[in-house]
């Protein structure tokens, strides 16, 4: 009997233990969906009307990242941006962040046309800053890993030019 209760009891631990271990393994593997890899930490709004909505309610500016998975030039973006911790603590604290995979129907956010990686700022006012350029001249929201330091970019939002 007692033989029987501890068979009982192991095999009983046994089932536990691998379920466990199965549960433990599937909530490891799938980042958050939002994220889509440019940083699990950050808490990423679903729409470009929900960050609206954040951004103006939360006073801070809205960042949005147009990025395709298949653009080598977005994943060495995503890359720098999401293993940089000033850019992801900067990310979470100072903005509502939003990235994209499509376009959005405010054609305010593709002022000089609809190429990819592009990072474009709404302030709390919901304007979008196209005043807010990267580098280069023919596509003037995009931005490389070597221009990633995006410090100078929040400061110019959160100096109140709205």
């Amino acid at each position: 009997m007692m033989l029987h209760s501890a068979l009982a009891l192991c095999l009983l631990l046994v089932t536990v233990s691998s379920n466990l271990a199965i549960a433990i393994k599937k909530e490891k593997r799938p980042p958050q969906t939002l994220s889509r890899g440019w940083g699990d930490d950050i808490t990423w709004v679903q729409t470009y009307e929900e960050g609206l909505f954040y951004a103006h309610k939360s006073k801070k500016p809205l960042m949005v990242i147009h990025h395709l998975e298949d653009c080598q030039y977005c994943q060495a973006l995503k890359q720098v941006f999401a293993q940089n911790e000033e850019i992801q603590e900067m990310a979470q604290n100072k903005f509502i962040m939003l990235n994209l995979m499509h376009e959005t129907t405010d054609k305010n956010l593709s002022p000089d046309g609809q190429y990819v990686p592009r990072i474009m700022f709404v302030d709390p006012s919901l304007t979008v800053r196209a005043d807010i350029t990267g580098r280069y001249s023919n596509r003037l929201y995009t931005y490389e890993p070597q221009d990633l330091p995006l410090c100078k970019y929040s400061q110019t939002i959160n100096s109140g030019h709205s």
